[in-house]
């Protein structure tokens, strides 16, 4: 346990003989200043050194490793997690203006994943534990600093790093509701991603904060999708797209469906008309993405053209439709390939800070 699994009570009952106000100061000095406890200065110095010294207090998070890419536009870390296990996180600027620019954080939430999804570098690498809350939590406040030094202002939080989110309910959803209620971010600016864990989407749809949903599909018949996606052989498409018919009803927030375009997988125009299909009844918007190159995954993702092809198709076809354009491809920032690099897998480069 570490500062960000502690809660309001935890922490007064580690201040049981201050005066009660010093328990507002310190939560507000973790969340809302994003402050290592010690250097509150609106704290007593005598109580700074004390919780300096108190293991629950201390972060949950050692930087293994911090690159630069796309100009100074995008920073992930690797982070050493106390047991030793290790994750990622991506900072990335918005367009717009560098100075006040808003930026985008993509947190994990697992160490590893248990999917076995084959094109997915943290899916190969399989699956270590859970991250607590706290660890969830950590990542964001640590990138939001660092955006404040950027110039930057951190808006928006995506669960699209390791791990699948709600595989992790217990510790995702008090996590949101940290960065909502503490952290101060917006509800509608914190995105879930999911594979497709039927239950964890229903449960979603009952929740009180109005998060956006994405489900990462890749492919929109079962037989491709069970090969892509193994947890399709258990919650299948009618499955899947029924439980987002409910989040969608439920919210009244437009679905993300996720698109890894693979080349001569599923970039086909059988495809093309069949993620329409499924995309048009649930009014959903699909964010298209080039297949990041993956060790050990040797099929490429479709070329520029393919990928203009295929977005061009499927707007033809009354679907709502984007194509994401990768960052830090340079560093390595697709989910998972820096903990591979450091488990020797693949090579990290970039630049380190």
């Amino acid at each position: 346990m570490a500062r960000y699994d502690l809660t309001r009570d935890e922490i007064a009952a580690l201040l049981v003989d201050e005066p009660s106000y010093r328990v507002g100061q310190v939560w507000d000095g973790l969340y809302h200043q994003g402050t290592d406890p010690q250097d509150l200065t609106v704290l007593p110095r005598r109580l700074r050194a004390r919780l300096a010294d108190a293991d629950a207090l201390a972060p949950a998070l050692q930087t293994d490793l911090a690159l630069d890419a796309d100009g100074g536009a995008t920073v992930k870390w690797r982070w050493a997690l106390v047991d030793g296990r290790r994750i990622e996180t991506v900072l990335m600027r918005m367009s717009g203006a560098v100075t006040n620019a808003r930026a985008t954080v993509c947190v994990s939430s697992q160490a590893g994943c248990a999917m076995a999804c084959g094109f997915c570098a943290t899916g190969q690498a399989g699956f270590d534990r859970n991250l607590t809350t706290g660890e969830i939590v950590e990542q964001v406040v640590r990138a939001r600093a660092e955006a404040s030094r950027r110039g930057w202002r951190l808006t928006n939080v995506v669960f699209m790093g390791m791990g699948e989110p709600l595989a992790n309910y217990d510790r995702v959803w008090p996590a949101v509701r940290r960065l909502h209620h503490d952290v101060g971010l917006s509800a509608r600016h914190l995105t879930i991603s999911t594979i497709g864990i039927v239950p964890g989407i229903r449960r979603l749809a009952r929740e009180d904060l109005p998060v956006n949903l994405a489900v990462s599909l890749h492919a929109a018949n079962d037989e491709l999708r069970n090969r892509l996606v193994p947890i399709n052989r258990r919650y299948p498409l009618a499955a899947l797209t029924e439980a987002c018919r409910v989040w969608h009803v439920a919210k009244g927030r437009r679905l993300s469906l996720e698109w890894a375009l693979i080349h001569g997988v599923n970039d086909r125009r059988s495809d093309v008309a069949e993620l329409a299909e499924l995309a048009r009844p649930l009014a959903a918007h699909v964010n298209l993405i080039p297949l990041n190159p993956t060790p050990g995954f040797t099929t490429r993702g479709t070329p520029p053209d393919g990928v203009r092809a295929f977005r061009d198709r499927l707007a033809d076809r009354g679907v709502n439709v984007t194509v994401r354009h990768n960052r830090g491809t340079d560093i390595a920032a697709a989910c998972g390939q820096l903990v591979a690099a450091a488990a020797g897998a693949v090579p990290a480069v970039g630049v380190a800070r």
